[in-house]
């Protein structure tokens, strides 16, 4: 099995796998095309990471980002659900995956200290379901951006993401084009670093770099944030479709220069979105723009290159170098890092045949194409400079962290910083006197009372825990209405939405009956995070373009991208409070950064660590993950079964004969709440084998419609690193009509395979944020390297009653949980947090 690794951090920044041999560009690879089709790799599945959870982005430019498992040999993907397009590694070579056949896993292979072993009741003599993968075309991403601004009943989600993403975007350029001050931390450098910082500092003047010129930009006063565009307001649910793409005329344009170039012509209509007007005349002035298609990797750019421009073309050409760089960037991106250390990309440059790296950064800088940064080491930063003399010149040489990032997440990550400040620096509104907030807090108990007595007095406030954990964010929720203020929560995804407004309603009509609370909500306040920002879902904005609440708690927090958390702190008005809650054990974001967890390793904020600890064999069993032991537990109800398998084929017929069969008739969970997880997406244990062996005994259809019938579990992804899971309704002319957990969704005919893939197998990517009454966890034997303590824990903790897990991986189930951590991802969160918090 081609395991597509579920976590990106297995892709060390910076250095890229090792270069495909095909070096005749985008033109043919082992008879496929090359630039976004299907790479003739192991199984049939890519090195690609950088697919979007498209749901299987399956496709010819890579969906770019669900950052958590492409099918690929170097780790660095995308929850792409195997994403076929041989396309550039995330730039991290370390930790890279190989792609490695199926492997004999030992009969009755169980790890020793794995979970109770009580096998299942009669197994079914059939044998397994047809798990071949169905055709799947191979297709361009969906270029589906958050962000949006749903200016009529009828506009998508992701139109008004998009719109609301690029609102806030503009507004992070405006105040970057007006910070020029030179950077704080460090001092001076020497080499090849201090020319590069020279250049940077010269673009920012308007001067001319070169390399013997350091000329310190002048300093411009900072001017503040200008206020936030009026957002839209929530609009009654209804079908959503697609926006629209580029013109027609603009697509034809691209496509013949993709054909004059050898590239396939499928490419067109992205490559016209990307790059915009001009798109066909800008690929014919510097072929290597198209590299900023997703699931286009260097090699097959350069073959496009040497069709377009003959002779002229070259390795040593300064636009290749600088497109490359900004290609091993958004790689980097891709596995979670919003920046890399200046030697990783260099490293990462000469390994993709760059010959003067250093030149090559230096361009993308010019250009303005990349930003530069340095940063004091940790431990240097706090010690008092010398005042003159010998001290002052060692201060001078002092050690520093250089890195480049983009400017997309570089902005983001320091508007991220701005917001955290603001409201960790300024007081709260007063809404409800101390005696009000702290008689509500002695009418809760134990750590919920500690939540409410700490965002009474804090505009910012940390809370983790697991799953019984959310009765206390419900209890605060509970709390504030009760004292008058505006309260929402957000979640990642719907199922979670709807899991936590239940949960209020419960806790709503218990304390009805106690005589402890007015009245339970009639309406919940509860909206999923993207549907909060882009007004389709929660309170809308005020006449200041802010959200209006004066109380936001954001549960799923480890999920929060950078530029996610960015919009939300943004977003909000002054004296409004925000609550970060989640398990910080569970995978990290999609999308670059760890939002979550440098906030709780910075400490600039109360948190309050929740003491509920999840119930029952699940609970215990998961808890003991968390902490890196993977012990025996007591399931006297089946609550955990271990079903043992010797390869590949006997780990799908088991899997699907649980879920039609043994689940329902030993737990009483019927087949359509029983979910399966597996590691990867490809191969012949992965969600599409999975997904075509249940579909065939559960759900059995031709398939008209983009391989779909009407009843089939799908899993619909809008935009790179959401999944919102769901069922086939019917197909028309319009297109593919679902019900993603009450709502309807109508994707459009050319849009289904981009977005839309089967959903009765997802990955750990896709079912974070999402539990089920029963879950089928698959680990084939070529799994074990894709596992790692993360994986493993988010997997098991998406079951509410019972836990099956369909083994294989014999010892490397535990080695993983106790020697296996999350990688590590390049930020520069809490170097810029820092001063923010210390100098106010």
């Amino acid at each position: 099995m081609s395991t597509e690794p579920e976590t990106t951090e297995d892709a060390e920044p910076g250095l890229p796998g090792a270069e495909s041999t095909s070096a005749g560009g985008p033109g043919t690879r082992g008879g496929e095309t090359g630039a976004g089709q299907a790479a003739d790799t192991a199984e049939g599945d890519t090195a690609t990471g950088e697919a979007a959870d498209t749901a299987e982005g399956d496709t010819g430019t890579g969906e770019a980002a669900d950052t958590a498992e492409g099918d690929t040999a170097t780790g660095e993907a995308a929850d792409t659900e195997n994403a076929r397009v041989g396309t550039g590694r995330a730039a991290s070579g370390e930790g890279a995956q190989a792609d490695t056949g199926p492997a004999a896993s030992g009969e009755g292979a169980q790890a020793d200290t794995g979970p109770a072993a009580s096998e299942e009741g009669a197994q079914a003599d059939t044998g397994p379901a047809a798990s071949e993968e169905g055709a799947q075309a191979e297709t361009g991403q969906a270029a589906d951006a958050e962000g949006g601004d749903a200016g009529t009943p009828q506009v998508s989600e992701a139109e008004a993401e998009l719109r609301a993403q690029q609102v806030e975007r503009e507004r992070i350029e405006q105040r970057k084009a007006e910070k020029k001050a030179p950077i704080a931390s460090g001092t001076k450098l020497s080499g090849k670093a201090a020319d590069l910082l020279a250049a940077v500092r010269a673009v920012e003047s308007g001067d001319k770099p070169a390399a013997t010129v350091f000329e310190e930009p002048r300093p411009a006063p900072r001017r503040p944030a200008p206020a936030p565009e009026r957002r839209p307001q929530p609009v009654a649910p209804g079908p959503v479709s697609a926006p629209a793409g580029p013109a027609p005329e603009a697509v034809q344009a691209v496509r013949q220069v993709l054909g004059e170039g050898g590239a396939p012509e499928v490419l067109a209509p992205q490559a016209a979105a990307v790059l915009g007007e001009g798109a066909d005349d800008q690929l014919r002035a510097d072929p290597w723009q198209l590299l900023r298609i997703a699931g286009v990797r260097p090699e097959q750019a350069d073959g496009f290159a040497r069709a377009l421009l003959g002779a002229e073309c070259g390795p040593d050409d300064e636009r290749r170098g600088r497109a490359v760089t900004g290609w091993l960037l958004e790689q980097a991106a891709l596995a979670g890092h919003t920046v890399l250390e200046m030697p990783a990309l260099l490293a990462a440059l000469a390994q993709r045949g760059v010959p003067e790296p250093d030149s090559a950064v230096q361009d993308a800088i010019t250009e303005g194409e990349v930003l530069v940064f340095q940063d004091a080491l940790e431990g240097e930063a706090g010690a008092p400079a010398p005042a003159d003399g010998e001290g002052a010149e060692e201060d001078e040489e002092r050690p520093v962290r250089v890195l480049v990032g983009l400017e997309r997440y570089a902005m983001a990550e320091e508007s991220l910083a701005d917001g955290l400040a603001r409201l960790v620096n300024s007081a709260p509104k007063q809404d409800g006197s101390a005696e009000e907030w702290e008689r509500a807090a002695a009418s809760a108990q134990g750590s919920a009372a500690e939540l409410i007595r700490a965002v009474a007095g804090q505009g910012l406030v940390l809370h983790t825990g697991g799953e019984a954990s959310l009765a206390e964010p419900a209890a605060l929720l509970a709390a504030a209405r009760s004292l008058g203020l505006r309260v929402w929560a957000a979640t990642h995804g719907p199922i979670g939405r709807n899991r936590f407004a239940a949960l209020l309603r419960r806790s709503g009509q218990a304390a009805d009956a106690s005589g402890q609370a007015d009245e339970a909500p009639a309406d919940s306040p509860v909206a999923t995070v993207s549907g909060l920002l882009a007004g389709l879902e929660g309170p809308g904005r005020d006449t200041d373009g802010a959200l209006d609440l004066d109380l936001l708690v954001v549960l799923d927090a480890p999920q929060l991208d950078v530029e996610t958390a960015a919009l939300l702190t943004e977003s909000l008005p002054d004296g409004a409070r925000l609550v970060l809650a989640g398990d910080p054990a569970v995978l990290w974001s999609a999308g670059p950064g760890r939002v979550f967890a440098d906030l709780l390793a910075a400490r600039i904020c109360p948190q309050v660590a929740s003491r509920r600890p999840d119930p029952g064999p699940l609970g215990e069993l998961v808890s003991g993950i968390g902490v890196g032991e993977l012990n025996q537990v007591e399931a006297p109800g089946k609550e955990v079964v271990i079903v043992p398998v010797r390869d590949a084929g006997e780990a799908v017929h088991r899997t699907v004969q649980l879920v039609v069969d043994s689940v329902p008739r030993a737990i009483g969970v019927p087949a359509e709440e029983t979910q399966v997880i597996t590691p990867g997406h490809g191969g012949a244990v992965g969600t599409r084998a999975l997904n075509a062996a249940l579909k065939e005994r559960l759900n059995p259809g031709p398939g008209r419609f983009g391989g779909f019938d009407p009843g089939d579990r799908i899993v619909h992804s809008p935009a790179p690193g959401r999944a919102l899971p769901g069922r086939v309704v019917t197909a028309d002319a319009e297109g593919l009509h679902l019900s993603c957990e009450g709502e309807t969704v109508v994707v459009p005919r050319e849009r289904v395979e981009q977005s839309v893939r089967h959903g009765w197998a997802l990955t750990a990517h896709q079912a974070v944020g999402s539990r089920w009454p029963a879950v089928v966890v698959v680990l084939p034997g070529d799994a074990a390297q894709a596992l790692s303590r993360p994986w493993v824990y988010t997997a098991f903790g998406r079951a509410d009653r019972h836990l099956s897990v369909v083994h294989g991986v014999e010892q490397a189930l535990p080695r993983a949980v106790a020697e296996v951590p999350a990688k590590p991802r390049t930020t520069r969160l809490p170097v810029l947090l820092a001063p923010q918090i210390s100098g106010t």
